[in-house]
């Protein structure tokens, strides 16, 4: 995709991330002269409607969301087979990776977060959007302070409930306890992430732990989310409380939504920096909302308040207390009927809850065992109560490797009954594809050549004189042991491997000629580095004392590349050599003399070069220039016989 222009506006310029569903590369958009992310749909992927709808999906519910701290989506389109999402780009890190350097956040730091979290995520329900995937992978951190949430691929309209089908979406460490056990979300889930997210940020870890995804998903479903101060001491009250309000595993127990628990926040930050005021108690009274100890009757004026052993009082604890005492007043004079009718409910509701959680209608997630030899996947599954079907599935894979398991259906994270029946998908490796003809043609047509069907490493360059600039002169990959493959050699190759194009810098400029300081600039515009060395001279008989003759050739094997050194051989104009004494010697022995010493002879007495032939025993008279002065190699010597 690097270098790839998208629907004719968007030119790739480097790869940030990639995921199971999509790749973000850095792109500028050239309609408006800004940098963009734009995020492509794997190839294997577009012609999988699920995918493409969330995909879709995404775009759809971020462009109906305009608030600072939810990352801005521009455009939303489909480029020949590609289908491509275009987001704000915002340099930065997210919050997995600030954890991940710093575990444990100050309060304050904390706070900031969650209130940037908090905002974008009320804007999202106040347009009756539910995330249904909240992790720190989705918080962004920006260079310049912006915080914001991105990624609503699993997004959907919320209605008082939502569910989610045959398919538990978002990420395990995550989801609300109703998520995992009756596939239902809605605004409240959300809030039950934030929670699990706060715990995170104040204690330095998540509250579950697992080997498997589904041991954590039955801990979300079975066991109250602890207190932050159990890890870290100094995690004040008031955050506690905030946290087991917005992770109740009833929620019906936690805020309605994303305004609710901000409202609180902030009343939770003015708590902290100035002490409970007189508006306090009210405010704060609603992060002490737990699950009662026994289930309450139905009645309208009966308030169902739990409240916990703290070693610190606080407005919300006195708040509740007071409100504990006065419903056992009302309940006393109400009589011993209503004790009767609390003690069936409690009943129902043990029996119901023994029913869902242990007994015949209980659910058990599908653990994860992609990457897993067949034989381990299926031990892993008969060990949650499942029924691996001898019928296994095959399709292709560019990231597992061929004979492993990439996957179950259904798929990994489900809830499914005990003893249900999962089929097992095995990876046949990576499909081959037809391979363009790469070797002769520019470079932007080659990568678009190539598309997204393949990953696209970053070009090498060489200066080759018999190939014209910005031509690919080949292409090279790896086989299936990982050596370099010729991909001149093959017609077909791998979905998804790499693909390193050769290109064409043309020829290295002709120096010949130029001063020292011409031929190092002149190869400097090329990239490469021109140099010289006081021994690297050479006589010539057209290139003037000084300047530059050529370069030395590069070794066997050896190709120009840019930033290579280049040593320049300076002229040291016309060779002199010293004229031979050949007075007095006869013509035969005169003359090989002078042609070995690389003169010209011409005769001096014109008469002389009137004979048909010289004879061998004329004596040679006289010699100009005189023997032994220098003259240029080549020059002429004027020579009389006698």
């Amino acid at each position: 995709m690097i270098g790839r222009l998208v629907d004719g506006r968007y030119q790739v310029r480097s790869r940030i991330a990639r995921g199971g569903m999509a790749t973000v590369y850095l792109a500028t958009d050239l309609r408006l002269e800004r940098r963009v992310a734009i995020k492509v749909m794997h190839g294997h992927l577009a012609d999988d409607a699920q995918y493409k709808a969330r995909f879709i999906q995404e775009a759809r519910s971020a462009a109906r969301l305009a608030h600072p701290n939810v990352v801005n989506v521009y455009d939303q389109g489909q480029d020949a087979d590609t289908a491509y999402l275009v987001m704000e780009y915002l340099p930065g890190i997210t919050l997995r990776e600030l954890l991940e350097e710093h575990p444990v956040l100050t309060t304050e730091q904390a706070l900031d977060i969650m209130e940037a979290v908090l905002s974008g995520l009320a804007a999202a329900h106040r347009n009756g959007i539910v995330h249904r995937d909240l992790k720190p992978e989705n918080v962004l951190l920006a260079d310049d302070g912006r915080i914001k949430i991105s990624d609503f691929g699993l997004a959907r309209a919320a209605t008082a409930q939502t569910a989610t089908g045959n398919a538990l979406l978002g990420t395990i460490a995550y989801l609300s306890p109703e998520l995992v056990t009756r596939g239902i979300a809605d605004a409240r889930s959300d809030i039950y992430a934030v929670g699990i997210m706060l715990y995170e940020m104040l204690a330095g870890e998540q509250p579950f732990k697992g080997e498997q995804p589904f041991q954590i998903a039955q801990q979300h479903a079975n066991d109250t989310v602890p207190t932050p101060s159990t890890k870290n001491s100094r995690v004040p009250v008031e955050l506690d409380e905030l946290v087991l309000w917005a992770t109740a595993r009833d929620p019906e127990q936690r805020p309605r939504d994303a305004r609710a628990m901000l409202e609180q926040l902030h009343e939770t930050r003015r708590i902290l920096q100035d002490g409970p005021g007189p508006a306090a108690a009210t405010a704060a009274s609603k992060t002490v909302v737990m699950p009662p100890v026994m289930p309450a009757a139905s009645d309208a004026e009966t308030q169902v308040l739990g409240t916990r052993a703290r070693p610190r009082t606080s407005p919300a604890a006195f708040d509740s207390t007071t409100a504990l005492a006065a419903i056992a007043d009302r309940r006393r004079s109400r009589g011993w009927w209503l004790f009767s009718l609390v003690l069936i409910l409690a009943a129902l509701a043990g029996a119901t809850g023994w029913y869902f959680g242990s007994g015949p209608g209980s659910k058990v997630v599908i653990p994860d065992v992609s990457g897993k030899e067949v034989a381990a996947a299926t031990t892993l599954l008969e060990k949650a109560d499942l029924v691996v079907s001898p019928d296994h599935k095959q399709a292709f894979s560019v990231t597992v490797k061929e004979g492993l398991v990439m996957g179950t259906d259904p798929a990994s994270g489900q809830s499914v009954s005990h003893g249900g029946t999962v089929k097992l998908i095995i990876s046949q490796g990576p499909k081959l594809l037809t391979l363009p003809n790469l070797v002769g043609e520019s470079e932007t047509a080659a990568r678009a050549a190539l598309g997204s069907s393949f990953d696209v490493q970053e070009s090498q360059y060489q200066f080759d004189s018999s190939v014209e600039a910005n031509t690919v002169i080949s292409a090279f990959g790896l086989d299936k042991e990982g050596k370099t493959l010729d991909l001149s050699t093959v017609q077909q190759y791998w979905e998804g491997q790499p693909v390193t194009l050769v290109v064409s810098l043309g020829a290295i400029p002709d120096v010949k000629g130029m001063s020292v300081e011409e031929a190092k600039k002149a190869l400097s515009d090329k990239g490469l580095v021109g140099s010289t060395s006081e021994g690297l001279h050479d006589w010539s008989d057209d290139v003037a004392k000084g300047d530059v003759i050529g370069y030395r050739p590069l070794p066997d094997g050896t190709v120009a590349t840019t930033g290579t050194t280049l040593e320049l051989i300076v002229s040291d104009g016309i060779e002199q050599v010293t004229v031979p004494d050949v007075v007095g010697m006869t013509w035969a022995d005169a003359k090989p003399v002078l042609e070995a010493a690389g003169f010209q002879i011409v005769f001096r007495d014109p008469k002389s070069q009137l004979l048909a032939s010289i004879p061998n025993d004329a004596i040679v008279q006289d010699i100009n220039p005189e023997a032994g002065t220098q003259a240029d190699k080549g020059s002429k010597v004027n020579v009389k016989l006698k």
